[in-house]
């Protein structure tokens, strides 16, 4: 059976079930929320993104928050990884525990063969929260040979494509537990929170710390993870079930922004036997990348372009064949396609490829603040946000939990432009995990074309660099090697912009040894007002100009001039001078 015929059978066993009225107006309008996602070759804990979602609580208003992750690691759930990989985990909360042997005996039974049950506990952060978070319990589900068979036959769909039958059957059965057990305007027992292979959503009324805090999520390693804090600007009820992120099958997506057209979308929607419960733009947006990838099989690119389309000066640069292709897909998804401000952060697992991905999609004017970035040294790692701030703290965090891979700076930041036929708008950075946790992180942009750093330059030393506190204790191991002529220039009786220019041309010969040596002893001799102001004039130059490093990567120079700064600051707090207090 080819691909159009499979989604036109598909399509039609979605819009064969009994259609409930469409919702056309949101429930609430959203402001400027905080995103961000992260995705590394090597398995990262969530207490990696406490940082920067703390550091962004200003974009949120306690309504609502939540995160993703995928590329579990199987023993937090107490399976195996074939278990992990082969089963949907459907996790689902329960608002009212009273439900569950209800849910259990009329949703799930019937359709699913269930291998595995893991409850998540709540911590007491939890019992600090203003609404207490929904019990969550995973199952780890096979659907049953018979449900598969009677599924095929009944909608003409052969068994070759069982994968694809047992995704819909997931879907539609998660749905129909949806409707039964919530609704945004009325009762609400329990939902389904994720449903996909390799990937956990958790989400609660507060913000997204809360979720990993509630949960007790710090220490679950993942190789993708997104946050998100929401900022409800109307309606007077707040439910966890608003929260983000919302969930098509394999992949879960947050949003900052606001679609002008939500009811074109959900009529889109409905025309292809999908209607939105929980009254959000995110919803739709979710089902919407479902439909595109899932359902209809487009590669993403083709997904980006219905989502986020190609006009004007931009849409005329692209290759012919391109333009033509784009066309049709205009033409075909415009309906479906959010106007407005809006940026997307997906955390997808893809069983099919063995690929756990972070994509991230801006609208075509980027009326939403988005930033990515990448680190690449013995692991790599991709993060993108919704400010450059919570990246750096995203970094910091793994620098402090394993200084011997990470460094607190990436090697490269960088912002999409929507719709546009230099990058398309949209970075995708994959991860392909291996056998033992690790794994290869590849990022490219919407055309496939790969993002990569310079090969030339070296990463850190394997133990890493000193924190700021080394600088005080002089704890500088392997690094002082090297170093004389970096101590010596610091105690050099030069006028700043003179420092400046020859640490300059010293800097390609030092590596990090050298730099931190020098470093250390400006800091150091900087006890005075005169030796303050010449250390922070230094720094700043340093940080604000580009300079030859030679193999050492800027990324690296730039994480020890912060550790000088961070330093520098403190010794004036601890020691104030004249004009320094």
């Amino acid at each position: 059976m080819d691909r159009a015929t499979l989604a036109e059978r598909l399509v039609a066993a979605a819009r064969a079930r009994p259609a409930p009225p469409v919702p056309f107006r949101k429930a609430e309008a959203e402001g400027g929320c905080g995103v961000v996602g992260v995705a590394s070759s090597a398995p990262i804990p969530g207490r990696a993104l406490l940082q920067a979602l703390a550091q962004m609580r200003n974009r949120g208003n306690g309504k609502g928050g939540g995160l993703a992750a995928a590329g579990l690691d199987p023993a937090f759930l107490g399976v195996d990884r074939e278990t992990l990989l082969r089963d949907h985990l459907l996790a689902v909360a329960y608002l009212d525990p009273s439900v569950r042997a209800e849910v259990e005996a009329r949703h799930l039974g019937p359709a699913f063969e269930v291998d595995h049950v893991a409850e998540l506990p709540t911590t007491p952060h939890a019992r600090t929260l203003p609404v207490p978070p929904p019990a969550v319990v995973c199952y780890l589900v096979r659907v049953r040979p018979e449900v598969r068979e009677a599924f095929g036959r009944e909608h003409g769909i052969c068994e070759d494509h069982a994968d694809e039958i047992d995704d819909e059957v997931v879907f539609q059965r998660t749905d129909a537990l949806n409707r039964a057990c919530y609704s945004a305007t009325g009762e609400r027992r329990a939902f389904v929170l994720s449903r996909g292979r390799d990937l956990l959503v958790v989400k609660l009324v507060g913000y997204g710390d809360d979720a990993i805090r509630a949960y007790g999520l710090e220490g679950l390693r993942a190789h993708v993870w997104i946050g998100h804090h929401r900022y409800p600007t109307k309606g007077r009820v707040w439910h966890p079930g608003g929260a983000h992120p919302f969930v098509g099958v394999h992949e879960a997506l947050v949003h900052n922004g606001d679609f002008a057209n939500h009811a074109s979308i959900c009529a889109y929607l409905a025309q292809r036997g999908r209607w939105p419960l929980f009254l959000t733009d995110t919803e739709v947006a979710a089902l919407a990348f479902d439909l595109l990838t899932r359902v209809y099989g487009y590669p993403l690119e083709h997904a980006i372009e219905a989502l986020a389309p190609t006009t004007e000066r931009d849409f005329a640069l692209l290759p012919a064949e391109r333009r033509r292709t784009y066309r049709m897909l205009q033409a075909v998804h415009i309906h479906g396609s959010p106007d407005g401000p809006w940026f997307f952060l997906i955390a997808r697992s893809d069983p099919r490829a063995g690929a756990r991905q972070l994509i991230g999609i801006t609208d075509t004017s980027m009326l939403r603040p988005q930033v990515f970035a990448l680190q690449r040294g013995r692991e790599a790692v991709g993060v993108a946000a919704s400010e450059k701030q919570a990246i750096d703290a995203v970094l910091e965090s793994l620098a402090r939990e394993d200084p011997g891979t990470w460094w607190p700076r990436a090697d490269r930041y960088w912002n999409a432009r929507g719709g546009s036929h230099t990058d398309g708008g949209a970075f995708v950075f994959t991860v392909r995990p291996g056998e033992r946790g690790a794994g290869n992180l590849v990022c490219t942009d919407k055309f496939g074309r790969v993002v990569e750093v310079d090969p030339a330059k070296e990463p850190p030393p394997p133990e890493g660099l000193p924190p700021a506190a080394a600088l005080r204790a002089g704890a500088v191991g392997a690094l002082r090697r090297g170093g004389d002529e970096g101590t010596g220039l610091a105690r050099a009786d030069l006028p700043a912009p003179e420092l400046v220019a020859r640490v300059r041309e010293r800097l390609p010969s030092w590596g990090p040894g050298g730099t931190w040596a020098f470093l250390e002893e400006l800091v150091r001799g900087a006890a005075d007002d005169a030796g303050r102001e010449r250390a922070f004039e230094v720094l700043a130059a340093l940080s604000d100009r580009p300079s030859p490093t030679g193999a050492m990567k800027r990324s690296v120079l730039l994480s020890l001039l912060d550790a000088a700064l961070a330093e520098l600051v403190e010794g004036v707090r601890l020691r104030p001078s004249g004009g320094f207090r």
